[in-house]
């Protein structure tokens, strides 16, 4: 194996590569080239680093220096800078934190030094397109050890001892559910599943560790068929993610051609075959009924059970379904056993979990940490606080039918049980932050509008449950709220709870009840004030100018849509509200606090 002096891993994630990060590698390629340091410095195009907010990021091992946001025009000066002269590139550099190195190495970087990596274990280290990276990593060694020192008994009875559960959002024993499986008629045909269709507005958990570490999750399936006794897998993911769908084909093809995949595996007898299935992006398509149900060519629609898939599901037949990081985690815990796992997290919540970190916090990206964190570390030591000095409000977990935790409850730890005395889920790991200027009322609006789309319409309680919370959301936020909305609301919450088919609608009143639960008062303000505290909906605000602070810089007037400010360069402007739709430009661009947003109180007659 050849020998470097560097390896230069540059982040090709999506989040990367949607900022030119293929085009930093190539021109990093060519400068290497120019100066003749091809035998010296290797460029490794990697999968997602996880740090989103500072792409494209590019890694200098084994020294381990952090360069952030780097863009094509910065190539040159850094491979002259660092590769040739071996100075630091400061203005790449990322020191946010107080007393941090002059130098800062990427485990003294906060945001990377208080995580704990099992499923992203290879994240910004491997090529991810490359079968060889993955066994230089400690890929492919407990696959020979579970087919030739285990049987698949023995590996169910680790994974029930490791406590994992399932990652995508329901917690159940990962192990429990492979019993029940394998107990299974034996003569049946069996399947098993890789649930990759990853919906959630913000949440990119499983589509990353495709992308960054596909064959950690084959070779988690292959060990799977083997403890259930299932020949065929499938991979569902979206089509709207065609780089995890690349990388993922292209790691079923290099299976093959290792022998990893297809017939007598490693000589142990075992036949096992994957496809890759791309799902049309129905956001119910994640509830595992209605995904076979895709699988199978048929609408995307939840269906009752019992019967549960691990007796009859994918074409009548027993079907263990996981979702993506899920599989990723069974590997390590062959390798380590079960024990090793279930010594981090909590007493009921076991191991790690991957949560994408995105909203009004300063530190945006995807993070793994030990399940009881708490929300404070992950939000402030991990995300760096809230940017521009505002307050933190709330954060949901848990995806669009997540619940909104308020700010007295930071230091909550994270795990399936107390996120769910807090009225919120786990889900598959979507956190969103949210700062002082959101407003509850309109959040919860916005989910239930989502979930409102994204019902399949098969059950009552859900598509007219779901749509009447969201008429009377809108009502609300519209300034036509009316005493009781909130009861009806409450009650409309339970009943949709209740009697809804899947976990769609079971969970869809979470971001209603929550904010009832904790923002009360902000409802109570829109309905009998007409007042939104956070001067978010537009039916209840006024846009003002303030001429004593307005330099007439005229940032303001080249970017409102509507003409409604008007002026001369250096004199006070003008706003006309009869013009003014409320856009929030010229509020983004004012740098002398010019604009200000004030509540607007109509005179209301509230029905008794």
């Amino acid at each position: 194996m050849k020998h470097y002096r560097t390896h230069l891993l540059v982040c090709t994630g999506t989040g990367c590569v949607s900022n030119k990060s293929f085009e930093v590698k190539r021109r990093l390629e060519e400068e290497i080239s120019k100066h003749g340091l091809e035998d010296e410095v290797l460029v490794v195009p990697t999968g997602c680093n996880g740090f989103c907010e500072r792409g494209p990021i590019v890694v200098a091992q084994p020294d381990g220096i952090f360069f952030q946001q780097v863009s094509e025009k910065d190539v040159p000066v850094l491979v002259e800078e660092y590769l040739l002269k071996g100075r630091p590139v400061e203005k790449l550099m990322y020191r946010p934190e107080e007393g941090a190195p002059a130098i800062p190495k990427m485990w003294d970087i906060d945001f990377f030094r208080h995580q704990q990596l099992i499923a992203l274990r290879n994240r910004g280290l491997i090529n991810p397109e490359s079968i060889d990276d993955y066994i230089a990593h400690e890929g492919y060694v407990a696959l020979p050890r579970a087919l030739g020192e285990m049987t698949p008994e023995e590996i169910i009875e680790e994974v029930k001892t490791s406590g994992l559960r399932g990652r995508g959002g329901a917690g159940f024993p990962t192990g429990l559910k492979w019993e029940f499986c394998r107990q299974a008629n034996s003569s049946d045909i069996k399947y098993i599943i890789c649930n990759g269709d990853e919906g959630d507005p913000g949440a990119f958990m499983d589509r990353s560790i495709l992308e960054a570490d596909p064959h950690a999750v084959l070779e988690g399936m292959i060990i799977g068929a083997y403890a259930i006794g299932a020949k065929e897998g499938f991979v569902y993911v979206r089509d709207e993610y065609p780089l995890a769908l690349r990388r993922i084909s292209l790691a079923i093809e290099h299976a093959e051609g290792y022998g990893l995949l297809g017939e007598d595996i490693l000589d142990s007898g075992l036949d096992f075959s994957v496809k890759v299935i791309r799902g049309g992006g129905a956001f119910v398509c994640g509830e595992e009924t209605a995904l076979m149900a895709s699988i199978e060519g048929r609408e995307g629609r939840p269906r009752p059970r019992p019967p549960f898939p691990a007796h009859k599901g994918l074409w009548g037949k027993p079907t263990n379904i996981n979702n993506v990081e899920t599989w990723a985690n069974v590997a390590q815990i062959v390798i380590r056993g079960g024990a090793w796992y279930s010594n981090i997290g909590t007493e009921k919540s076991k191991g790690t979990k991957v949560f994408s970190l995105v909203g009004k916090v300063s530190n945006t990206g995807l993070v793994e940490v030990p399940m009881g964190i708490s929300l404070r570390k992950i939000i402030f030591d991990i995300g760096g606080g809230i940017p521009n000095g505002k307050k933190f409000k709330a954060v949901q977990s848990g995806g669009p039918s997540g619940g909104c935790i308020p700010e007295e409850l930071i230091d909550l730890p994270v795990d399936f049980e107390e996120l769910t005395k807090a009225g919120a889920i786990m889900g598959s790991g979507g956190l969103i932050v949210m700062d002082e200027d959101t407003c509850m009322v309109d959040v919860a609006r916005y989910f239930v509008s989502f979930l409102e789309e994204e019902s399949c319409g098969k059950c009552t309680p859900c598509r007219e449950g779901i749509k009447r919370m969201r008429e009377i959301l809108t009502d609300i936020v519209e300034g036509n709220g009316r005493e009781g909305d909130i009861e009806i609301l409450e009650n409309l919450s339970n009943v949709v709870k209740e009697a809804s088919l899947c976990g769609l609608g079971a969970t869809a009143p979470n971001p209603v009840l929550t904010t009832i639960r904790y923002f009360r008062e902000e409802y109570e303000a829109h309905i009998r004030n007409k007042d939104c505290p956070a001067r978010v909906c537009k039916a209840m605000i006024v846009y003002q100018l303030i001429a004593e602070k307005c330099t007439g810089c005229q940032r303001c007037f080249r970017v409102c849509p509507t003409g409604a400010i008007s002026g001369v360069a250096l004199q006070p402007h003008r706003l006309d509200s009869d013009k003014c739709v409320k856009c929030g430009a010229c509020l983004e661009v004012c740098q002398f606090e010019a604009i200000a947003v004030e509540p607007l109180y109509p005179k209301v007659s509230v029905a008794g």
